[in-house]
């Protein structure tokens, strides 16, 4: 069965690979799935269509036969649970590969994303400058954490996952800030993930929408 995936059709990240749908073209191009991609503007997104693969208006959306899935853990997940290569077989290496899923887009996206609104949405507000540190800090509350528990390790759990796919794509988004070159460790380890030839597959599809050339 084929596996089409949505995505925007103007990612409003430029081509930087912070687009949501990212980590699902990542997820597929490293267990070596084909897939297609049905870009989808803003309006569309908010139409019946669109509503009824994701209830809240978002991308990306999964279809597989009678299968649609929205949210990105659960896409990732589906995706690792049914082909080999982003879980580990032994089932408690697995479950804690998975436990890293839901500690990247629970405990360490929600601070990342609250800095980003903050920086693009209220910087016109008379509490911007107070604000600002204090969502900072919550940042680096969890990078400090995370950076103690990765260590010199290569990855979180002993070999690459889906807990490192999506925590490497979540701490992508504290690239811009110039947060993350305070932690040479996790630095280093989102440069590990990058380096992956599925990564850079999954980069380049993202970039080619962006950019209206095919990937190179």
């Amino acid at each position: 069965m084929t596996i089409t995936i949505t995505a925007f059709e103007r990612s409003p990240d430029g081509g930087q690979g912070l687009a949501r749908d990212t980590r699902v073209r990542w997820a597929l191009e490293e267990v070596g799935q084909p897939y297609g991609v049905r870009l989808v503007s803003f309006r569309a997104m908010k139409e019946p269509a669109h509503m009824k693969l994701h209830p809240f208006g978002q991308i990306p959306t999964y279809e597989e036969g009678d299968l649609a899935l929205f949210e990105t853990g659960a896409i990732v997940l589906h995706i690792a649970g049914r082909h080999a290569g982003l879980l580990p077989v032994e089932a408690d290496a697995r479950a804690r590969a998975t436990a890293w899923m839901f500690a990247a887009l629970n405990t360490v996206e929600p601070p990342i994303v609250e800095r980003e609104t903050v920086e693009l949405l209220e910087s016109d507000k008379p509490w911007y400058e107070e604000r600002l540190p204090l969502v900072e800090q919550r940042v680096r509350d969890r990078l400090d954490q995370l950076s103690d528990r990765l260590g010199d390790a290569d990855w979180l759990d002993g070999g690459f996952s889906a807990g490192d796919l999506m925590m490497v794509s979540v701490l992508l988004r504290s690239r811009a800030s110039g947060i993350l070159d305070d932690y040479p460790n996790l630095a280093a380890y989102v440069a590990r993930g990058e380096a992956r030839p599925a990564y850079g597959r999954a980069f380049d599809a993202q970039l080619a929408v962006f950019t209206g050339q095919p990937p190179g």
